[in-house]
């Protein structure tokens, strides 16, 4: 039997309520394949800041890195200034870790809870990978005359050589692995599925930012031809947001900066249904990766029972894919299917047909 030791941070708001599902289903999971999960739980977030100053201790890091995941629910609290929690401890454990790939799957489920009209599931499946280490959240900058009337705010984006090909490299094999289980450095062209080519889009503004995405834009063509298999694509990052609305079936696998990436990302979840369905992953992948749904700690919903536990459900899916376990990552998203068009009248808070824990409930018996 495998073991997997896992953190756990449950975190503000909601967080602690969908990450109580998604474990539930992890371990149905678990007990179907044979797993053992071993959860280790964090208190971090807005309630031990305002209980104690902190907001991560200096130990914090080292001791998260000896574990290969973290599952984490949702930071933000409304009594602590925005930026105070999200940059202490959302953006100071992506960095400190080097979780240098933010992983975003959009797929849609089931039509009746697409936006766009005539949009199928078939039509909406793609892959955004964010880098996650550099561009504007590095924090590079300052303020001149802050206060007063001549105030002056800069804040600088940082692309490096180093960060954008590591991106670049996770981004080619992904596109590689996505349409086949066969390792991409084994990867035939027979191997990948008929009819659907691998494609990997670099979304940019090389119009505009003609410094950093001159670089992404050279660093992407040529590692490109150690890849012949991916079709190398273009595409400016507002034409991107028109044709997720419009042609969503054109995408693949998309690769892009830290700050579009995080802009882009949100539109994808509404497409695919909205942020109660959204998972994303943040990934070391040779280190601690952390998984999470990429929506907020919703606070006004906090105790109710009724915020949709599905994304952090997903997130646990993406969690045991990064682990090794593809086959019960591929029952928990199964499941989720299933109870998405066979169970559920909405993916809204408070919509669902059914209680957080009860839709819990529902995916975990599936499994």
């Amino acid at each position: 039997m495998k073991n997997y030791n896992i953190a756990v941070i449950g975190g503000d708001g909601t967080g602690p309520e969908v990450v109580r599902e998604a474990i539930k289903v992890l371990d149905a999971a678990a007990k179907k394949f044979e797993l053992k999960l071993n959860y280790v739980e964090y208190d971090f977030g807005g309630e031990r800041y305002l209980r104690t100053g902190e907001v991560l201790p200096d130990s914090a890091i080292d001791e998260l890195r000896k574990f290969p995941a973290i599952l984490l629910g949702a930071i933000g609290h409304p009594d602590v200034k925005p930026g105070i929690l999200e940059k202490g401890i959302l953006l100071r454990m992506r960095f400190e870790l080097e979780q240098y790939i933010n992983l975003r799957p959009v797929k849609l489920y089931d039509e009746r809870f697409c936006p766009l009209k005539d949009k199928k599931p078939e039509d909406i499946d793609f892959v955004v990978v964010r880098e996650n280490n550099e561009g504007l959240y590095t924090g590079a900058g300052g303020f001149v005359f802050k206060g007063t009337a001549n105030e002056i705010a800069v804040q600088e984006s940082i692309n490096t050589r180093r960060g954008i090909d590591r991106c670049l490299k996770y981004s080619f094999e992904y596109a590689m692995r996505r349409h086949s289980k066969t390792p991409w450095n084994r990867l035939k062209p027979e191997d990948i599925v008929a009819g659907k080519r691998a494609q990997l889009t670099l979304s940019g503004k090389t119009n505009v930012l003609t410094y950093a995405f001159d670089l992404w834009y050279r660093a992407f063509n040529e590692m490109g031809a150690s890849y012949p298999e991916v079709k190398l694509e273009y595409a400016h990052i507002d034409a991107t947001t028109m044709w997720f609305v419009k042609n969503p079936e054109w995408f693949d696998v998309i690769v892009t900066d830290n700050m579009f990436g995080d802009i882009v990302t949100d539109l994808g979840a509404m497409i695919q249904g909205g942020m109660g369905i959204a998972a994303g992953g943040n990934i070391n992948p040779n280190g601690t990766s952390m998984f999470e749904p990429i929506g907020g700690s919703a606070p006004k919903y906090t105790g109710k029972n009724v915020i949709n536990p599905l994304a952090a459900i997903c997130a646990g899916a993406m969690m045991l894919d990064f682990l090794g376990e593809a086959n019960a990552a591929e029952a928990i998203e199964n499941a989720v299917i299933k109870i998405v068009r066979g169970k559920l009248k909405s993916l809204a808070a408070g919509k669902m047909g059914y209680s957080t824990t009860e839709v819990g409930d529902l995916v975990a018996a599936s499994v």
